[in-house]
Formats: structure tokens, sequence, C-alpha cells
């Protein structure tokens, strides 16, 4: 043996195996080390791109304004602390070809919420609020139901509601609505008109059958609806009023004044009586030009099929009972007996 070899073999042999050891175990395990730091890299990449940002908004409502594009309510959403990163909310929606869905409305975020449920939120119409209840009772006028859907709805006014419900008084039907929180004055509207349609579709060779127009059903049905509290008497109520018509009188309605001075009360005055309004049944003869509020389907179906009698006259007393007669002379006893 060569005795500088074997010396240096003694100074430099455990150095290098220490060397090569470490070597050793690095190239055994490189592809785990890799995919170690990849993953490594990915999770704080996930963080900082996905994760919801550590002053999200938790218990706050966010509103994504009408016709916003996703670039646009991602930025609402970026401005409110929802999302970090509101470019990769854009690239999200893109590349899932959902960036020109985005549903507007408020939202309300109760928990914080990684970048990926606010994309489905958002294309889905999540708004995180439960639906709003709301019941519309029957004869309930456009300024009444106004009145209601203000109050349910903050982002929807008064005013907002009458000029888009106003033409459709008589046809907007009463009845209990569960509401998206996001709704708006469209939306409301056309579920009380669809209603409206899918309730007369049943009555429609009924209404045919009549000989009268739509129009003047429902407004016929808007008067009694006030006029009268239950069913048999909404039927005597219309068979009366339709006399009436056909004998050319003026139906004398009190029911209309309360939509003429939009008043919840319609006990008219002698003044009141002589006021100048196409709705005026005492002064125009015929049925008004349209319904006086949103009538159920009880009066609708008396509209439809009154009861048939001699009666041309009625009243109400303290008690609620109604009173008939035939002539005006008898109506006249009817008020000296049973009003005060």
């Amino acid at each position: 043996m060569d005795p500088v070899r074997d010396k240096n073999l003694e100074s430099s042999g455990p150095p290098s195996a220490g060397v090569s050891n470490g070597m050793d175990f690095f190239n055994r395990h490189r592809v785990w080390a890799i995919s170690f730091a990849f993953a490594m890299l990915c999770v704080g990449g996930y963080q900082a791109l996905f994760s919801a940002p550590r002053d999200f908004p938790t218990g706050s409502i966010v509103t994504i304004a009408k016709g916003s594009s996703a670039p646009a309510a991602a930025q609402t959403l970026a401005a409110a602390h929802v999302i970090a990163h509101p470019l990769v909310l854009e690239l999200v929606l893109r590349f899932t070809r959902q960036s020109g869905n985005v549903h507007a409305g408020a939202y309300l975020f109760e928990s914080r919420q990684n970048l990926f449920s606010v994309a489905e939120r958002l294309v889905t119409g999540a708004y995180g609020f439960p639906p709003v209840r709301l019941t519309f009772v029957e004869g309930v006028t456009v300024r009444e139901a106004a009145a209601q859907i203000a109050e349910a709805f903050p982002a929807i006014s008064a005013e907002a509601f009458l000029k888009e419900a106003r033409p459709y008084e008589g046809y907007l039907f009463p009845d209990t609505y569960f509401f998206s929180m996001s709704a708006d004055v469209t939306s409301v509207v056309k579920a009380m008109r669809d209603n409206f349609n899918a309730k007369l579709a049943p009555l429609s060779a009924d209404i045919s059958a009549s000989g009268h127009s739509l129009t003047d059903i429902v407004t016929m049905a808007s008067l009694v609806e006030k006029e009268a509290r239950t069913s048999a008497v909404r039927h005597v109520v219309a068979g009366i009023l339709f006399n009436r018509l056909r004998l050319g009188m003026p139906l004398q309605v009190d029911a209309v004044f309360g939509y003429i001075f939009n008043r919840d009360t319609f006990s008219p005055s002698y003044a009141d009586l002589k006021v100048d309004s196409p709705y005026n049944t005492y002064t125009h003869k015929g049925l008004p030009p349209g319904a006086i509020n949103n009538p159920g389907l009880d009066a609708l179906d008396a509209a439809l099929h009154p009861t048939k009698t001699e009666y041309l006259y009625y009243l109400t007393d303290k008690e609620g009972v109604m009173h008939y007669a035939t002539t005006y002379a008898g109506h006249q006893a009817n008020q000296r007996k049973y009003l005060p």
C-alpha cells in the first residue's frame, strides 16, 4: 500500500464521508424535497391570492350596483375588504365563463369567505339574506302596497314603486310573497302581475262568457271588494251594481272617494260628492276608468258571477249588516231605520 495514498485517505476520509452522506440523502429525497417546497409555495400563494383578507368585514352588507360588470363588482368587493385582489376574482370569473353573470344587489357576509366562495355567490345571486315575506291583503291599493314595499326594502322608495306599479292598479294580485332582499321594483311588480295572470287563467272562459271585458270585471271587482265584507254579500252587491249599470243609473259607490283623495277611509262629505274626478261615481255614470284597488279572487268571482236580484240599493248599518231595497223610497226607509 502507498503510504502517501494511505495518509490522504486517513486525513480526508471522515470529512468526505460526511459530505457524501448529506448529498446521498438529498439525492434520495430530491423529488420529495422539491414537492414539499412547491407545496409550501402553493399554500403561501393560495393564502395570498384566495383567502379572505385579515380585515374581512364580517357581518357587513356590500351592495353591487345594478348593471355592474365583473371588474366593477370586483373593485367594489375589494374596496369593502371582502377580497384582497380584484384582478384574481376577474380572472376566476373569466376562466369559468361567468364574467357576464354577476348578480347585482345587497350581499350579507356573515362570516369570512375565500375568493372562490365569493365568486360563486356573485354568479348564483346567493345574497345571504332570508327571503322577505310580504302579505298584501285583498283590496290593497298601489299606494298602500308602496308603503309596505318601502318599509321592507330600504333600497326601494315608495315613489319608485308607485311610478312603476300605478298603471297596473287592479292587476297586482293580493297574496303572500317571498322576495329576495335584493329584489327591485321591476321584479316585485312582475311577480304580482304574473300571479294575477296565473290566478285568472282558469277563469278565462267565464270572462268570455260574462259579456264583459277583463277591464270591466277587474274594475267592478275592485268596487265590490271595498263595499262588501263577505262572499255572499259581494255577489249580491255585484248584481246590484250591474243592475244600476244596465238601467243607466250612477253607481254612487262611496269607496271611490278613498281612492280619489288617497285616504284609507272613504266616508265622503257632501262636498266630496261633487269632486271633479272621472272616478266620482255620483257625477259620472258607468264604471270608473279603472280599478280603485287590487281585488282578491272572491271579489273577482263575484263580478263574474253576480247574484241576480231586483235590488237597486244597499247600505251597511253600524253593525256591518247589509240592507237592500228595490226602490229609492225603500232605501230611504232603510237609512232612517239603520243609520244613526
